[in-house]
């Protein structure tokens, strides 16, 4: 296994990684906290949080089997050179680890508060199912022969396909209600900072190495980076640009539909209190 040329760069590369792992870390609490403070989750794609599930988990199994299996590991220098660097950090298994947890409470926050019409799609039901039932293939096809990297890779693979897929609702569902109240823009800044943090570590290891195998070696993380980029991207865009509320506007306001519901009852009682 190859080793660092620079002590310097071999500490860059870890302070952005970690950088990389708590910006990503903390960008679920922003939307935990406002589905709180509103007692409401009208505005947050449901579609969303049951697809990124799939992708944390994907991405754990793939980081966790790669950083601590030694058969993975011998299998990835058997396919990359012994003179490759292991393409995980610790940093790359407590991202997802602690993903789910939020996800988790994200999901009780769904049960207790305020939904309005949202409910998860059939659709995302069945991307759900299908993902899993895909990934009980591969095991069974890998398991004659014990090409466990081929599978690890597999679930390397389905995690990149999830980030494509898990933001989409939240974009259409922004799209359609011309609005972006209730989903957290600071869950996107943090999350955009972590996609730059995590291109540029890779960069870093790639310039010291004198090899861009790492790239190739783990795919599945600079293509999530480069796919959350354009996505922070777009809701930037929709934030900013296409449904932009004033900020005195929306501390004042705790949902367009919640409040338009609120006016219309409030007319229906005058007209009644006028009638009598």
């Amino acid at each position: 296994m190859a080793s660092w040329n620079s002590v310097p760069m071999e500490i860059i590369y870890q302070l952005l990684g970690w950088s990389a792992i708590i910006c990503w870390a903390l960008a679920s609490y922003p939307q935990i906290i406002l589905n709180f403070w509103r007692k409401s989750v009208v505005g947050l794609s449901f579609d969303f949080v049951m697809l990124n599930f799939t992708k944390q988990s994907s991405y754990l199994i793939y980081n966790a089997s790669l950083f601590f299996s030694a058969t993975v590991q011998r299998q990835y220098f058997e396919k990359y050179g012994f003179d490759q660097m292991i393409p995980v950090a610790l940093s790359d298994v407590f991202f997802p680890s602690h993903s789910i947890l939020l996800i988790f409470i994200v999901s009780v926050q769904i049960f207790l508060f305020e939904c309005g019409d949202q409910k998860v799609s059939n659709s995302a039901v069945a991307i759900f199912a299908a993902v899993w039932v895909f990934a009980a293939a591969c095991f069974f096809i890998a398991l004659p022969t014990h090409s466990w990297l081929w599978l690890v890779s597999m679930f390397n693979s389905i995690q990149v396909l999830m980030t494509v897929i898990k933001y989409s609702p939240q974009a259409f569902l922004n799209f359609t209600r011309k609005s972006t109240m209730g989903f957290s823009i600071h869950t996107v800044v943090l999350d955009f900072i972590g996609g730059v943090a995590t291109l540029t570590q890779m960069s870093v290891q790639s310039i010291d190495q004198g090899s861009w195998v790492n790239f190739f070696g783990n795919i599945g993380k600079p293509l999530l980076a480069s796919v959350s980029i354009v996505f922070d991207l777009i809701f930037f865009y929709q934030h900013f640009v296409l449904y932009r509320v004033k900020a005195s506007k929306v501390s004042s306001q705790r949902d367009p539909e919640s409040t338009e519901a609120l006016l219309e009852n409030s007319d229906h009682l005058q007209g009644i209190a006028t009638t009598n």
